[in-house]
């Protein structure tokens, strides 16, 4: 055996002995839910499907009069045949089409308005938690810029100057939530990049693609996951507050948060339970809220509380 080949077999044994004392990355978790987070799971599984067949099995179509009679209570029967479940509104529409009809605009909007800002703020927060120095300095200034700004009246400044259309609607909210997305996707990457097992990847020679892609978003992906969850929450509430403001989703499009502010006087005039009006869309906006809160707290619960300190 010549000396040239020894003196391989040695670096290469030096090499494994290196690699085998770093660790490798920790091993993926499966995910077990309580009963309170199967009860969330659900729930918004329930609103999901409405948000995507409600329109085709509601008994009504979203603007169809229907009575001469305002807030009719529930169970009240409808000219020509009928009934109405949760009762009718002010315009004499019934209410439980309409909830089904808005569960498309209030979940469905929302939903694409959290995807875009995950896209933007987990692009931006790996950018900055890996390439570090002058990319990580500049696009936290402007990430804390657009945090500073208190978030209803960016929005309401956004959509007053641009308009209220669903693609300005969707991009609001996609803008001001990135902010928060960014914070916790930089927060992650930067704890994952000096892990053992990111130093091995880097000793192997593999790329920065490869590491992100590997390594950083698979270990990354549960706690971005369950934050999804708390930042979908956020942008419903923000939906809805900017349509019971009368900047959001238009007439004569249904959605949650226009439905609570049209019928708010009933709580005043209305008799009975048909002053229940605001109430049913009211619901349905908590009863969302709350079951992804079940599923987020759940997680969060089993990863010792390390998630909940990072979400904002």
């Amino acid at each position: 055996m010549t000396d040239t080949t020894q003196s391989e077999m040695t670096d290469n044994d030096q090499e494994k002995t290196i690699y085998d004392e770093l660790p490798d990355a920790p091993p993926k978790k499966t995910l077990k839910l309580t009963w309170t987070g199967k009860l969330g799971v659900v729930v918004v599984a329930f609103w999901v499907i409405m948000a995507v067949i409600g329109p085709w099995v509601a008994p009504y179509d979203q603007a169809e009069i229907l009575d001469m009679d305002s807030y009719l209570p529930p169970g009240a029967e409808i000219d020509g045949g009928g009934t109405h479940w949760l009762g009718s509104d002010k315009n004499e529409r019934d209410i439980l089409s309409r909830i089904m009809w808005g569960a498309r605009m209030t979940v469905g909007i929302s939903f694409i308005a959290t995807l875009l800002a995950y896209m933007l703020g987990v692009t931006a927060g790996i950018a900055a938690a890996v390439k570090k120095g002058w990319t990580d300095m500049i696009l936290s200034r402007i990430n804390d810029a657009i945090l500073s700004l208190p978030t209803i009246m960016l929005g309401l400044l956004i959509v007053v100057a641009l308009g209220s259309s669903i693609p300005i609607l969707i991009f609001t909210a996609a803008v001001i939530y990135a902010s928060s997305v960014y914070r916790i996707a930089r927060a992650y990457g930067q704890e994952i990049m000096v892990m053992d097992y990111v130093e091995s990847a880097q000793a192997r020679g593999e790329t920065i693609w490869w590491i992100i892609f590997r390594e950083v978003l698979p270990n990354a992906a549960m706690p971005l996951a369950t934050d999804f969850g708390l930042r979908l929450v956020f942008v419903v509430l923000f939906i809805s507050s900017l349509s019971f403001l009368g900047l959001g989703i238009q007439p004569p499009n249904a959605d949650w948060g226009s439905m609570v502010r049209g019928n708010l006087e009933a709580m005043q005039f209305a008799e009975g339970f048909g002053a229940w009006a605001p109430i049913w869309p009211a619901l349905a906006i908590a009863s969302f809220t709350i079951a992804i809160n079940l599923i987020v707290d759940d997680i969060s619960a089993k990863s010792g509380g390390d998630l909940a300190k990072k979400m904002i």
